[in-house]
């Protein structure tokens, strides 16, 4: 099982910045494909970024161009750096983590608890 910590959630005005960090452990983090989602009220958690093992990334379209995820596996983190914040970008934002389990086929996702991002205009 993989425990996932966010950090760095508040509230800013459009246009600013902030970074969230989530920090791993009960895994090889190395390994871990990691991902950021969203959910605003109301709506359904969607995927924001997503980095694999290897470092490839992909982004949902409304954020490409703004925000960047990032891993440091010395440090077990992932980052998400967002950037040119709107309005439209408040939700609690998750960290999951895609990860093999010894003996067992697939790949199995632990969620953390979320932190709130909230972008006023």
């Amino acid at each position: 099982q993989v425990q996932l910590v966010e950090s760095g959630g508040g509230l800013v005005q459009a246009g600013g910045s902030l970074r969230l960090s989530c920090a791993a452990s009960g895994s090889i983090f190395s390994n871990n494909a990691m991902g950021w989602y969203r959910q605003a009220p109301g709506k359904q958690r969607e995927l924001v970024a997503y980095i694999g093992s290897t470092g490839s990334t992909r982004y949902a379209d409304s954020v490409k161009g703004r925000f960047t995820i990032s891993r440091d596996n010395a440090k077990n983190t992932v980052y998400l750096q967002m950037n040119s914040l709107k309005p439209e970008d408040t939700a609690v934002y998750y960290c999951a983590a895609d990860y093999k389990r010894p003996g067992v086929a697939g790949l199995a996702r632990s969620w953390g608890q979320g932190t709130q991002v909230t972008v006023s205009s």
